[in-house]
């Protein structure tokens, strides 16, 4: 069973900007309310270690970078203990829509044997984290 989640929001910045607030793992902790701490090296083939926070809970895991186009799009493979029982492809795509304006999109594809059943229990949840991450960039690359 394969199920994903794809949301977007307009931001009145520059691809750079943007790009430079999503590839700043270290600062997340000051601004992120979903993915809560970050670190690693937003490279092909890096492995980072996110602590995600869903709910009242948090969760750290182990992605690998799998592609990086700067100022375009970056995503990663995650997966709960081994591949095939519970996978995540998260990625974040820029769009420019204007000079000084972009279309960020924000998803994840999940595949695996227990994807189903664990997204009907965190699915929405998750959707709403990631509508926060995204309203929390936007803010941040709006500030003057």
């Amino acid at each position: 069973m394969q199920s994903n989640i794809r949301t977007e929001i307009i931001i009145n910045a520059p691809k750079e900007k943007v790009w430079s607030i999503l590839t700043n793992l270290e600062a997340f902790e000051t601004w992120n309310p979903f993915l809560v701490k970050s670190k690693g090296a937003v490279a092909p083939g890096a492995r980072l270690e996110n602590t995600m926070k869903n709910g009242d809970s948090t969760m750290t895991f182990r992605p690998k970078i799998l592609t990086v186009k700067p100022n375009e799009y970056f995503d990663w493979l995650g997966s709960l203990w081994f591949r095939g029982l519970f996978d995540g492809h998260h990625y974040f795509k820029i769009e420019e829509t204007a000079p000084g304006q972009v279309n960020l999109i924000h998803g994840e594809n999940f595949s695996g044997i227990l994807s189903g059943m664990i997204l009907k229990k965190i699915g929405e949840e998750t959707r709403q984290n990631f509508i926060r991450m995204n309203q929390a960039v936007k803010s941040l690359a709006e500030a003057a």
